[in-house]
């Protein structure tokens, strides 16, 4: 290797991890979690262990899990989280049809971009869901439970986000109803919908953030029945309160203020690329959700980011997705991960600024455990 080559990386890395030891001074509170999203055998084929590329915990599909993958990671020492498509009501609705989300003129909805919701007050459904998870618990040893698509049928992964109104079935009229003592009048679903949204609307918006609350209390309380150490994360839209006329509340049904009361870490989906944002919006946002959820130094919420590797709809440089892991440790986050493994695996300079960074992370955590 040539000389000034050589010189230019070991000033790099000097750089790198003075940057992280900035870092870890601002945050009382050291990082936990160095993590990756997806099935890691994409890294164990090419002949790694998690440890040596300072990976200390991996979130896994549910349905990707198997006692190999969980014998592996548990034997590098690795902690195990599992992803839970909660509100996903793909390969569902199809076969139950009264599930199905109604859209404000009394008709379903389509599928937003690659996404098909369901309906949250489905009694059938619900109870589908927390069998399933009931299920992965007694079959895994996992250190938590990760909430995904929690919120109503729409699609806020996009640069001009598809936000329908819903959901107008029976079901939902009926529950909100009976939980509101709102008298809907008689006419049509659509005729019920333009009334309820015209002369009822705030306790119809209240209403729909207590629904996907009632979804992440009860996952919460099935988890800790099974292993009470494992904790309940949260994937989620990462707007502000004000972005898209509130509609992080207001569409989606995502209330910070009640699910911070029993949501163990949230993971605000900060892919920038994907949504049309600068990498410098990762930090931004980060910073502004631990103000937002008030999250203090070892207490409960945490802050774990997943942010963007892979290249949809652009490329994303090993430089790019350097900034965004080190904007996902901004504020009060003591963790960061990615999405996804594969797309991480396929580019060996990913692969060596994820090592290079987790490693460092890692060195300097020990180096402040150790005696002075």
């Amino acid at each position: 290797m040539p000389k000034c080559l050589l010189n230019i990386i070991l000033f790099s890395s000097l750089l790198l991890v003075s940057s992280i030891q900035c870092t870890l001074i601002a945050q009382e509170e050291a990082v936990q979690i160095r993590g990756v999203y997806g099935n890691p055998n994409a890294l164990w084929r090419q002949g790694y262990t998690l440890p040596e590329l300072g990976v200390n915990s991996i979130f896994v599909h549910s349905g990707s899990l198997n006692k190999a993958l969980i014998q592996r990671a548990q034997s590098e020492n690795i902690m195990v989280f599992a992803e839970f498509a909660t509100l996903n009501g793909k390969n569902y609705v199809e076969k139950h049809p009264e599930a199905w989300p109604i859209l404000k003129n009394g008709e379903k909805a389509p599928a937003a971009s690659w996404f098909m919701g369901v309906c949250p007050t489905d009694s059938d459904f619900r109870n589908y869901r927390m069998a399933q998870l009931r299920e992965l618990l007694a079959k895994f040893r996992l250190d938590g439970v990760w909430m995904d698509y929690v919120h109503w049928h729409a699609q806020f992964e996009e640069p001009e986000p598809i936000l329908p109104e819903t959901c107008f079935n029976e079901s939902c009229l009926t529950a909100f109803s009976k939980t509101s003592g709102v008298k809907i009048p008689h006419g049509t679903l659509a005729e019920k919908a333009n009334w309820i949204l015209t002369n009822e609307e705030e306790k119809w918006r209240k209403w729909r953030t207590e629904v996907v609350f009632s979804w992440a209390q009860e996952i919460k309380q099935i988890v800790k029945s099974v292993r009470p150490n494992a904790l309940v994360g949260l994937y989620h839209c990462p707007w502000k309160d004000d972005e898209f006329n509130g509609a992080r509340e207001r569409i989606l049904g995502l209330d910070y203020d009640l699910l911070k009361t029993t949501v163990d870490v949230f993971s605000p989906m900060v892919y920038h690329k994907r949504m049309g944002r600068k990498p410098d919006w990762v930090a931004e946002n980060t910073m502004w959700l631990s103000e937002r959820l008030e999250t203090k130094d070892k207490e409960t919420p945490k802050i774990w980011p997943i942010v963007q590797a892979y290249n949809d709809p652009e490329t994303i440089s090993p430089e790019e997705f350097l900034t965004v892991l080190r904007g996902g440790l901004s504020g009060k986050s003591s963790g960061i991960m990615m999405f996804s493994t594969a797309a991480v695996a396929e580019d060996p300079r990913k692969i060596r600024a994820m090592k290079d960074f987790y490693l460092a992370l890692d060195t300097l955590q020990k180096s402040n455990r150790s005696p002075r």
